[in-house]
């Protein structure tokens, strides 16, 4: 009896480890394929790191990563969409009708995970009360989510830096039409500047004053869009007022200095600076009117942030005069860095070019006269000291810096 135990106690130890081996053979057989065959990243980090990819000059990988960040993001909204239609056709839920909050309680209750994921998903990207307890209304916000505007604007700036300028502006206008659903609100207007640095570079000036004007349409509300009402339209109140206050504006410029203007106003508006100015800079040396009106809108939101700035570390400062403002921007590395990124100097000088050709003489010379007292104005400085010898209507034709 204990022999025949025995042997059966050896059998059974025999088959428990020869289970032990092929379990443990089939672990680190699995952990090796894991090694060699790594997990891909989820979308968002494949994006993440194509933009590493991209700013370290590596674009072939960039352009993979950023391949696969959008494909695989299509792929998980693809399945979530999925998991609703299944949820949805189950015969109970159809009874239930279209109600979200039914629809969305009856998965909770009866564990159909995957789609009451999906609808957290869902809530995350989209507000829920924009769904007006609509079930199909949530189902085909699906559609959109699948797409991916910030990998296709990356996939653009490849294209660009490659110099294919007609697929990296087909790019962003694809990112530009699908803005809603970015993270970012800022989004569309960063679009719209890239868009319209691509018509620059290939001259296409036509388009590339309708995006700025878009732009500023969308954006300044002192700039509205006279057209929007139709030609026989009656001006809206908000039109009024903005006409009102660009008058103001021109008249305390022209009968007061610029100082008194800069005294009285303020407007921050950095999502519009750009468009005013680059319009400006296009327009001013053919000679355009209109010159005047963007760069007055761009001097004034410059200094607006200039001035704000040296409060925020100078809370008495009073401003007096654009020489005095020029000092406290010396002292500022902050402000040093801002003024070179939106061109502040020539700003001013062409500013001054457009008031002068504009019959405005006195308020022009004002900003020439600024410029030939600041060294740091570099190229400026000397050819606003030309203008005060003998003003002239600018020979070269610019286009704006893309």
């Amino acid at each position: 009896m204990n022999g025949i135990n025995g042997n059966y106690r050896s059998a059974g130890s025999r088959r428990f480890m020869r289970f032990t081996v092929k379990f443990l053979f089939l672990f680190f057989f699995s952990a090796s394929l894991s090694a060699q065959q790594p997990i891909a990243p989820p979308w968002w980090l494949s994006l993440e790191i194509g933009k590493q990819n991209f700013r370290a000059g590596d674009f072939g990988s960039a352009l993979i990563l950023f391949d696969d960040a959008r494909r695989d993001r299509r792929a998980m909204y693809e399945q979530m969409e999925r998991d609703i239609i299944t949820l949805l056709s189950i015969n109970e839920v159809r009874r239930i009708g279209d109600s979200l909050e039914r629809v969305e309680r009856y998965a909770k209750d009866r564990h159909y995970n995957a789609a009451s994921a999906a609808f957290s998903e869902l809530y995350f990207r989209v507000p829920k009360a924009g769904f007006n307890n609509s079930a199909l209304s949530a189902l085909a916000a699906f559609d959109r989510l699948k797409n991916y505007p910030e990998a296709e604007y990356w996939i653009g700036e490849v294209y660009r830096v490659e110099g294919e300028l007609p697929l990296a502006l087909s790019q962003y206008q694809k990112a530009y039409s699908l803005r809603s659903i970015a993270d970012d609100p800022g989004f569309g207007a960063f679009l719209q500047y890239k868009i319209a640095g691509i018509h620059s570079i290939r001259q296409e000036y036509t388009e590339m004053i309708d995006v700025y004007l878009s732009i500023i349409n969308e954006s300044d509300t002192f700039w509205p869009n006279s057209g929007s009402n139709g030609d026989n339209a009656p001006v809206s109140d908000a039109q009024a007022a903005a006409s009102f206050a660009r008058s103001a504006m021109t008249r305390t410029l022209t009968e007061h200095g610029i100082n008194r203007f800069l005294e009285l106003y303020r407007y921050n508006n950095s999502v519009v600076e750009p468009a005013h100015r680059l319009l400006g800079f296009y327009f001013a040396p053919r000679s355009r009117p209109s010159a005047e009106q963007h760069l007055m809108f761009s001097f004034l939101i410059q200094n607006s942030i200039i001035i704000e700035e040296v409060k925020r570390r100078k809370f008495d400062f009073t401003y007096i005069d654009l020489s005095s403002l020029a000092q406290e921007i010396y002292n500022s590395s902050l402000l040093l860095s801002y003024i070179d990124e939106v061109e502040y100097f020539k700003t001013i000088y062409y500013f001054g070019v457009s008031l002068y050709w504009n019959g405005k003489t006195s308020s022009g010379r004002s900003l020439w006269e600024f410029l030939a007292s600041q060294p740091q104005a570099g190229e400026w400085n000397s050819r606003a000291v030309m203008q005060l010898r003998n003003p002239r209507p600018e020979p070269l034709i610019e286009a704006p810096r893309s």
